[in-house]
């Protein structure tokens, strides 16, 4: 019966009683079926790839493998590996200023996990959970499929897709519960300064109202810029909870080892049902993470000059590309051109796909906000870029969207 069924939309469409109704709330990955139909083309240039294109640096890789080799290969705690635990506390105090011990952590399978550990064990019917949009895909649907509610606040293109911190705080309510944050974003790469960062970690822990902080983003950062993480912003973690990985800091999104920061408490409860999950990460790939920890940061430094001069020229070329309306984004890989007003983005990747063999994502993929926006990786080589930037342009050119 399998054979038969069309795994990427026929879920979306069936209501069969044999799942849980709460399914349903999960909208069609519109990355997943951008790619999938890029898979069956030729010649395809991909702007849409949310990895880094880098190789992990050889030591890392080494570690795995020494790792392997020495038979490490079994469960490690159901917290993490003691010796990563040890390793983040003491980077992450390190580079924020702030004393953490190994039990403000827990080792996840990707930031995904992290993330759905904090949404899923926190959202509730009547509870109410604000998020800027566009955000990533993820947030939305994990806390609707736990009875928990929404309040997007739309960032605008004209501001850079900046959050408007006095936005935020208007939209507190008796109801709400907490704060997503994603610096930098994932689709738009915008960094919210330390003053947005404050004002909101500021009024939440006011009002008793958590921040649930995706910070993977947090070592792509521009332009000489400080990186202010919610770690560093923060009085205490009560009600705060940080997520982050290995996975765009070097280049290991495979290796799938994450982690989530908080107060002992919660991490106490979080690391019950995580053992409910997927029991533990990765173990040699733990082991690999503390090599990167322990290693020097030429890896990153390498990469962020890269990903600097890769945004620098995409932004040229979405300022000579007709309907295209660009920014200059402060971190990550991604940059989230404005189409015309009404323009349907999804109708636009989708064409644009067909006839010219370049792959975007269609902005509608991360929220109403952006149904008019186009999110495009950099997360590529430069070559790539300009070639896909020379099919692009002449077929802009062509587009009536009036």
């Amino acid at each position: 019966m399998m054979g038969n069924i069309n795994l990427d939309t026929d879920f979306y469409e069936n209501e069969d009683p044999i799942w849980n109704p709460a399914l349903l709330t999960i909208p069609v990955p519109g990355i997943r079926r951008m790619v999938n139909l890029a898979a069956d083309m030729d010649d395809v240039i991909h702007l849409s790839i949310g990895q880094p294109d880098f190789k992990p640096p050889d030591h890392v890789i080494q570690a795995g493998v020494d790792a392997l080799k020495a038979g490490q290969t079994g469960y490690t705690m159901d917290a993490g590996l003691p010796e990563l635990l040890e390793a983040l506390a003491e980077y992450y105090s390190k580079r924020y200023g702030r004393p953490l011990s190994p039990e403000n952590l827990m080792i996840t399978t990707g930031a995904t996990e992290a993330i759905y550990l904090a949404l899923t064990a926190t959202s509730a019917p009547g509870r109410e959970f604000i998020i800027p949009d566009p955000s990533f895909m993820l947030y939305g649907p994990l806390i609707r499929m736990n009875g928990g509610t929404v309040k997007s606040i739309a960032t605008r293109p004209e501001n850079n897709h900046q959050l408007d911190p006095q936005e935020v705080i208007d939209a507190m309510g008796p109801n709400t519960f907490a704060v997503v944050l994603n610096s930098p974003s994932n689709p738009t790469g915008t960094i919210y300064p330390r003053e947005t960062i404050e004002a909101i970690v500021e009024e939440a822990a006011y009002r008793g109202i958590h921040v649930i902080s995706d910070e993977v983003y947090d070592h792509l950062i521009y332009d000489g810029r400080e990186y202010p993480s919610v770690l560093s912003c923060c009085s205490d973690l009560d009600h705060v909870m940080v997520v982050s990985s290995f996975s765009k800091t070097f280049s290991m999104a495979g290796m799938r080892v994450g982690w989530m920061i908080g107060s002992q408490g919660a991490i106490k409860k979080l690391r019950r049902y995580h053992m409910f999950t997927t029991t533990v990460a990765n173990t040699p790939c733990q082991w690999a993470g503390v090599a990167a920890l322990r290693g020097s940061n030429q890896f990153i430094d390498s990469m962020v000059e890269e990903y600097q001069q890769r945004r620098d020229r995409l932004v040229e070329l979405v300022e000579q590309t007709p309907h295209l309306t660009g920014y200059r984004p402060e971190g990550a890989f991604y940059l989230f051109p404005s189409l015309p007003e009404g323009v349907d983005s999804a109708n636009v990747a989708l064409k644009m796909l067909r006839e010219t063999g370049v792959c975007t994502i269609s902005g509608d993929t991360f929220g109403e906000a952006g149904k008019s926006a186009l999110r495009i990786s950099y997360s590529t080589s430069l070559e790539q870029i300009e070639e896909a930037f020379e099919r692009i342009i002449p077929w802009m050119k062509k587009q009536n969207f009036s």
